[in-house]
């Protein structure tokens, strides 16, 4: 056994030393409307994914126009005067390719994966919608209608979804992250399609987007293409989005869903920095490993001790997401089995954190979970949309790309301390938000 884990380590190593060599073939030029393109080798097949990401996202929605970025996307499939929302498809399929978008909190992508040769046809579409984009009256009416019916399968009829929605609303008080990218049902009710003209000429411009193109592709010709498509669309005046950090923490607070469900559910969250608002730049890093400690893998503390040990769940999770341009929160979620309540499970959950708060993680635990964080990287860097949203994410926050090259690095360096020392300050009931979900009355616990 030993003999296999020494081999698996070597060869983790070997897939380790060529992944740093790929991401070394990652290349940066900037329009001179500002536009900046990041472009990233890899040879291994002849395809491309391009992406263009816009530096919008729910985090700079006012109050009355939440998810609005959300519906803009959804709009930005409606096409332009030269070529409608269908041709659009019909171009991309045609030729082999597969598209689609997103919204998150800090930033809207979209993405078209074809034969690397056919990458001018992306390029060409993407700059067509960033300048000429159809917002119709007529299209917008159907269209908010699709994403208000979104937002009742996802959110509304989706007990937990609902809850975390809660949960957000409750944990943030400065940081604008109160509001999920589907926004809430009152404000998509009273979108008009002036609100969207105006959000979409505000913020879709070359200066405020980045172009990723991962794949198959000669940097030098990328960068031709980007001028060639791109460097004539004209910068605007983009408003500066302003720092939002959270007040102190002065105290727990709670919220309490009850919706038809077939079993309770709890959240615990804490308000942490980000990568972007840290004052210390290991602490994101180590509330990673922190994160991983508790929940990586069937090994992990909150598999083996609270659902298989103890038996007080039937799922339990961990989660932090230190790419954010706004402070954020480090999430524990956890189902109780049958015969146990909430109550019990968060003593449970809190009994884990203080555990880590108290005793250093082992040489052994420690290593464990850095192979396990490096694995999943490595293996990630299989699939070229996971290289490109890398870069994308990074620079639509403003973080130099380099970051992605130094994550491994990064995490290496995380030590026992460090990790107890983020748990003894970030982790504690003055920066607590808990979020309970009570099944309704009629619904059992199953």
């Amino acid at each position: 056994m030993r003999y296999f884990i020494i081999i698996l380590s070597s060869l983790i190593g070997l897939i380790a030393q060529a992944s740093c060599q790929a991401a070394s073939q990652t290349h940066e030029y900037n329009l001179s409307n500002g536009l900046k393109l990041l472009v990233k080798e890899n040879h291994r097949a002849p395809l491309a994914i391009s992406q263009i990401w816009y530096k919008v996202g729910s985090a700079y929605e006012p109050p009355g126009i939440t998810g609005i970025s959300h519906a803009l996307e959804h709009m930005m499939f409606k096409g332009t005067p030269s070529i409608s929302g269908e041709q659009f498809n019909e171009i991309i399929t045609q030729n082999g390719g597969e598209l689609n978008a997103e919204t998150g909190t800090d930033d809207t992508h979209y993405y078209e994966l074809l034969a690397a040769d056919k990458l001018a046809i992306s390029f060409k579409l993407e700059a067509d919608r960033m300048q000429n984009l159809n917002l119709s009256a007529e299209d917008f009416a159907k269209e908010i209608q699709v994403v208000m019916e979104e937002r009742r399968l996802r959110t509304d009829d989706n007990p937990q979804a609902f809850s975390y929605e809660r949960l957000l609303a409750t944990a943030h008080i400065a940081a604008p992250y109160h509001h999920a990218p589907i926004g809430w049902m009152s404000d998509l009710e009273q979108l008009t399609i002036s609100d969207l003209k105006n959000w979409y000429h505000t913020w879709y411009a070359p200066n405020n987007a980045i172009l990723v193109v991962a794949g198959d592709v000669e940097p030098a010709k990328v960068y031709q293409l980007a001028e060639q498509y791109f460097g004539k669309i004209p910068a605007k005046t983009v408003p500066t989005l302003k720092k939002q950090p959270e007040p102190p923490a002065m105290g727990e607070r709670s919220v309490t869903v009850r919706r038809p469900a077939k079993l309770p559910y709890l959240m615990l969250a804490y308000n942490v920095p980000s990568l972007v608002t840290t004052e210390k730049p290991w602490q994101p890093y180590a509330l990673i490993v922190l994160a991983a400690a508790l929940d990586a893998d069937q090994s992990s503390r909150l598999a083996k001790n609270l659902i298989r040990a103890k038996r007080l769940a039937v799922g339990a999770g961990a989660h932090y997401d230190p790419y954010q341009r706004f402070s954020t929160l480090f999430t524990l979620t956890a189902i109780p089995a049958a015969e146990h309540g909430l109550e019990e499970l968060e003593t449970a959950l809190l009994s884990e954190i203080e555990a880590l708060q108290t005793v250093p993680l082992s040489a052994t635990e420690l290593a464990k979970i850095k192979s396990l964080l490096k694995a999943n990287y490595i293996y990630a860097q299989d699939n070229l949309a996971t290289q490109a949203n890398f870069l994308g994410k990074l620079a639509s926050l403003d973080l130099p790309w380099q970051e992605a090259d130094t994550y491994l690095q990064n995490i290496q360096a995380v030590t026992a301390e460090q990790v107890k020392e983020v748990a003894k300050e970030y982790l504690i009931t003055a920066r607590l938000t808990t979020a309970k979900l009570l099944p309704a009355k009629g619904q059992s616990h199953e």
